[in-house]
């Protein structure tokens, strides 16, 4: 019992440091927002208690509406290229001679600075001497300012996020890949399927649980996107790069309505519970959890 007791007490202070964290960074400050929320509160003053003012106000801002919209707009784009692209390439490389060789190549902007890369990217599509510019004017097209322009701005960013994660997705793909017996495609060649038979039939139903895995985790990630809008752009031109995570900042730090500005990080966080929780209970109908 003594032993027990000592290995107890050794096992709680191992673990002390984890759970401090987690209570410090994670636990306290969750709550701490759902509480502010339902306070006017500049970061500085002591916060008054208004009950659900924030809530009202944040419904009638057309800047919250504004920050959805952009946000759909950038979703549209990241997550079908990051599920779909990043298994079509997975599956294209997962069986040739290089494959670690192409790994490493989709995988290396990931490990870039969102920052470092958002620079690179507005230095090659600068209207007057980017590179971009250059060739379009070498090839007689003429320039484009596609960060200038409110039609071009979010399918910009959003192929720039997609070039950007394309790569971790594949790696969990291929990763995915490796684990279908190889036998179901051996009898399936011996039965005359085509190989785009094999990947509807097999690939894709044995892949099923990691598909859905990347989807619900690049829907995040596209719902979070702050970095590429904010560096390339600031939120413009005319607010037609303006995210929803951005509105919270700019509420937040820029504004100093900290009770408005975590009401809105309230509504993010239901939306995101509540399409996660729907698409768990969805995926009952087409994820094969078997294989």
């Amino acid at each position: 019992m003594r032993q027990k007791r000592r290995d107890c007490i050794w096992g709680y202070i191992f673990i002390a440091p984890q759970v401090l964290g987690l209570l410090l960074f994670s636990v306290i400050p969750i709550i701490s927002v759902f509480y502010y929320s339902f306070c006017k509160w500049d970061a500085i003053s002591d916060p008054v208690f208004i009950g659900i003012q924030n809530y009202i106000t944040e419904f009638h801002d057309p800047v919250f509406y504004k920050s959805i919209l952009n946000t759909l707009k950038y979703s549209l784009i990241y997550i079908p290229g990051n599920v779909v692209i990043a298994l079509l390439i997975a599956a294209a490389i997962q069986g040739i001679k290089g494959k670690v060789g192409y790994r490493l190549v989709f995988f290396l902007p990931i490990v870039a600075s969102s920052v470092a890369v958002s620079m690179i990217w507005l230095w090659i599509l600068e209207p007057n001497g980017g590179i971009l510019n250059y060739f379009l004017e070498c090839i007689k097209l003429g320039r484009v300012n596609l960060l200038g322009d409110t039609r071009t701005v979010m399918i910009t960013i959003g192929l720039i996020g997609l070039w950007c994660n394309l790569g971790y997705n594949i790696v969990i793909y291929i990763a995915g890949l490796e684990g279908v017996p190889r036998v179901y495609y051996e009898a399936a060649m011996v039965d005359g399927a085509s190989a785009w038979t094999r990947f509807i039939r097999i690939t894709l139903p044995m892949m099923s649980p990691t598909i859905f895995f990347t989807f619900i985790m690049t829907m995040i990630a596209s719902f979070k996107v702050f970095d590429l809008a904010y560096v390339m752009t600031e939120g413009g031109p005319a607010k037609a790069s303006y995210v929803f995570v951005m509105h919270i900042y700019e509420y937040g730090f820029k504004l100093f309505k900290m009770g408005q500005s975590c009401a809105a990080a309230v509504i993010f966080f239901i939306a995101l519970l509540v399409i996660t929780v729907f698409q768990n209970i969805m995926s009952k109908r087409w994820v094969n959890y078997e294989s």
